[in-house]
């Protein structure tokens, strides 16, 4: 199973102000180039790291989790120690920076990550 979760820090983050969340998420639903979609306010937050717990409680099911938000460096940072906690495999996580970026350009770096994917996998 592959998932994508759009993190959008409060919804409040001017980084975020030109995207339309919902657009974004509903493309790779309809496009099926995911099984599932999220949205969360903030995953690096205390209900962040509830949710992960809950998402990830049986993270073999997972094949991919790609999380679009920040620098996916901060987000391994942010995220890493509850991927060990719940002995999920970093390997199949994928971070993608959408800060900044129209709905489109979300749409398009998004694509282009899952498309490397594909490539290596």
């Amino acid at each position: 199973m592959k998932g994508l979760i759009l993190c959008v820090c409060q919804g409040t983050c001017p980084s975020f102000q030109k995207m339309n969340v919902f657009e974004i998420l509903n493309h790779f639903r309809r496009e099926k180039k995911v099984d599932f979609v999220a949205l969360h306010p903030q995953l690096c937050a205390t209900d962040g790291d509830n949710f992960w717990r809950a998402l990830l409680k049986n993270g073999n099911d997972i094949e991919k989790l790609f999380v679009a938000g920040c620098d996916p460096v901060m987000q391994k940072k942010m995220f890493g120690w509850t991927f060990k906690e719940l002995g999920f495999d970093e390997q199949k996580f994928i971070g993608i920076e959408i800060r900044n970026m129209t709905t489109e350009e979300v749409i398009k770096v998004i694509d282009e990550a899952m498309s490397v994917d594909t490539q290596e996998g």
